[in-house]
């Protein structure tokens, strides 16, 4: 169970949503006399938590920690408290427009170190402290996952949909990435091969044979490569990757089932695989024929 504290607009709220996105159960703002009850609820559903308590809550320092201490066995949880230079958090709540949340904040400045001084008894309880002033959200929310992660447990993994389409009936409209197959030789022409999909073992011997598919793949990968990492580093929590072609039949299925079959040899991530025109939606393990070979 984690215990979120810290300074308003520090940027305890991104913390609350990377647990969100890491599957943690997160409450902001609780009533403190609400605390026991909470951890009780939590231990029973035997689902990591996390509870953010600060001066919101109307209740001094000392008597929030004060509950945590009467509430909290110390192997059961940890604290991680959130600050930020006095001027950053001036600057951020001109920014946003919003009272700083202690009563009477006639003077911003006045209120942002009237709450540093209130919450020092629990800054010092607390097992991390994260000055958010200089870090984008991304990079806040990763120091967040290394402060609960155990050494060797996954880190933040997105969700990964290969897309297979017809540009006469549109792009899809959640592609993040679309690559144009039309260039290809198309298989529609051969005459025992129109009836067929990219998925049959006809088709896919004749693109094999075809040099440009080859290189097209290549230069694919390489760009796969190279982005994976900034997703991940950005957070990204869905990615699409679309192949399109005339028919959505040969080529774009082709290209489908080849890259959801690399991506997940590569232990990027087990990718769903849905062919538009085809009306088939799968994630499934990849299939022999459909290994990308690294050239």
């Amino acid at each position: 169970m984690l215990l979120i504290s810290g300074l308003s607009g520090a940027g305890k709220s991104t913390v609350l949503h990377a647990l969100e996105d890491a599957g943690f159960f997160c409450t902001d703002n609780l009533p403190l006399e609400m605390l026991q009850d909470w951890a009780a609820s939590m231990q029973g559903r035997r689902q990591p938590a996390a509870v953010c308590l600060d001066a919101r809550c109307g209740f001094t320092a000392k008597a929030i920690r004060a509950a945590i201490e009467d509430v909290c066995m110390p192997d059961d949880w940890q604290l991680l408290f959130v600050e930020a230079e006095d001027d950053v958090l001036q600057r951020r709540f001109s920014t946003v427009r919003r009272r700083h949340p202690l009563p009477d904040s006639h003077d911003l400045m006045a209120s942002i170190r009237q709450e540093r001084e209130s919450l020092m008894p629990i800054r010092s309880m607390a097992d991390l402290i994260l000055d958010s002033s200089y870090l984008t959200p991304y990079e806040l929310a990763e120091k967040v996952d290394s402060f609960w992660r155990k050494p060797g447990q996954e880190q933040h993994r997105l969700s990964c949909t290969v897309i297979s389409f017809s540009y006469k009936h549109g792009l899809p409209a959640n592609a993040d990435t679309v690559f144009d197959m039309r260039f290809l030789p198309n298989p529609h022409y051969e005459p025992e091969l129109a009836e067929l999909t990219g998925r049959d073992a006809s088709v896919i011997s004749f693109l094999q044979s075809c040099e440009e598919v080859g290189q097209a793949e290549i230069h694919i990968r390489q760009w796969l490569t190279f982005i994976w990492p900034h997703l991940k580093q950005e957070r990204k929590q869905y990615f699409t990757l679309a192949f399109g072609c005339s028919g959505g039949r040969h080529r774009s299925v082709y290209m489908a089932e080849r890259f959801a079959a690399w991506i997940q040899q590569q232990g990027m991530v087990e990718p769903a695989i849905q062919h538009r025109e085809l009306g088939i939606t799968q994630r499934r393990l990849a299939e022999k024929h459909a290994v990308v070979a690294e050239t």
